[in-house]
């Protein structure tokens, strides 16, 4: 690699937030201005899953699946500690923190500004965020704070199972109604679209190329050429899913800000209960900061189609979980930022103290 794409890479990594805005921006723009874009991207659906979207969080999580060996997973299970962490947090204690904190600032501190009714629009959104944690977003964090790819695989592919059994039953329990339905389809397309699918993919081509070219090849020469291809990901998402809700975002501005503020509390709140649970557990930083990430982050993409399904695209519950795209990535950013900054307090942890 030349010194100057080098240095372009690094400019590119360093300003990741700024470019993370950027594309935020273009795709309000475009869903303002260019409608028609993302009227077509939507006829690309199936199961209230856009297909375009599907792709890029697939090329996205390749990458990493590509790291995943399946010798290091059959290990996991003797390391439970931190597998035990990220379901304590994630289905014990964040849907609990999500209602507390959005109840507290929709009903109370922003009482004067936000009716009513239209509170408990918010805050059903908020609690359909908080009850699904992330499945596939958590392995770009995994990947940026040098996640134990097989472990995070574990973390997730667990969590994808507990959705299936407690997702419905804490969202009833939580709003205090009943006859709450999921799109089922939609929910094992995604697991199937950005787990399964990608991690038989990753597995199958390691397997492949160290057989046939070496480990030493496939560590040094092929992993390297998808090292920004994650990334690039990231960012072609995002242009097409705030394209989707460009004209939402642009009309209702105060109202945004108003219901980021608990979504923020509550992903920083759950991310330091996850983080901090890990080093006291003396849990290394390769599974610490990825069980961080998938407390801290939401599977909005079932969280969306759920609050499309029961309420219309245009209902106030489904804003409400736009705004949890809306403010995720960005603040996910900053804590992966943090986890990196304060790598060096989990030094000398191993594998299997876990």
């Amino acid at each position: 690699m030349t010194k100057n794409t080098t240095a372009g890479l690094g400019i590119f990594a360093k300003y990741l937030t700024l470019w993370v805005i950027i594309c935020m921006i273009a795709g309000v723009l475009i869903g303002r201005f260019v409608p028609f874009v993302p009227e077509f991207l939507g006829t690309f659906e199936y199961a209230n899953v856009s297909i375009p979207i599907a792709i890029l969080i697939w090329v996205m999580i390749y990458p990493m699946m590509l790291k995943v060996d399946f010798k290091s997973v059959k290990y996991v299970g003797k390391n439970p500690k931190g597998l035990v962490l990220t379901w304590v947090v994630n289905w014990l204690i964040k849907p609990f923190t999500m209602f507390a904190i959005a109840a507290f600032f929709f009903y109370i501190v922003f009482s004067a500004l936000i009716p009513p009714e239209l509170a408990r629009d918010y805050l059903i959104g908020a609690v359909l965020l908080g009850a699904a944690p992330c499945t596939a977003m958590v392995f770009v964090w995994s990947h940026l704070t040098k996640g134990n790819a097989a472990y995070t695989v574990v973390q997730v592919a667990t969590n994808d199972l507990i959705i299936l059994v407690a997702f419905v039953p804490i969202v009833a329990f939580l709003l205090g109604i009943s006859g709450i339905s999921i799109p089922w389809v939609t929910l094992f397309l995604s697991v199937v679209l950005f787990v399964v699918i990608p991690l038989l993919c990753g597995v199958i081509t390691r397997m492949y190329l160290i057989r046939k070219k070496g480990e030493e090849y496939f560590t040094k020469t092929f992993l390297p050429k998808f090292d920004n291809i994650t990334i690039a990901g990231l960012l072609l998402t995002l242009v097409i899913i705030f394209s989707y809700q460009g004209t939402v975002i642009t009309e209702n501005p105060l109202h945004i800000l108003l219901i980021a503020v608990p979504l923020i509390i509550q992903t920083i709140l759950i991310f330091c209960i996850a983080y901090g649970a890990g080093w006291f557990l003396n849990l290394p930083h390769s599974i610490a900061a990825p069980a961080g990430m998938v407390g801290a982050s939401n599977f909005f993409e079932l969280a969306v189609a759920v609050s499309i399904a029961l309420y219309g695209t245009g209902s106030p519950v489904a804003l409400a979980t736009i705004v949890g795209v809306l403010v995720e990535v960005p603040v996910m950013l900053m804590l992966v930022k943090f986890a990196n900054a304060t790598k060096d307090r989990f030094l000398n942890r191993e594998l299997d103290q876990c």
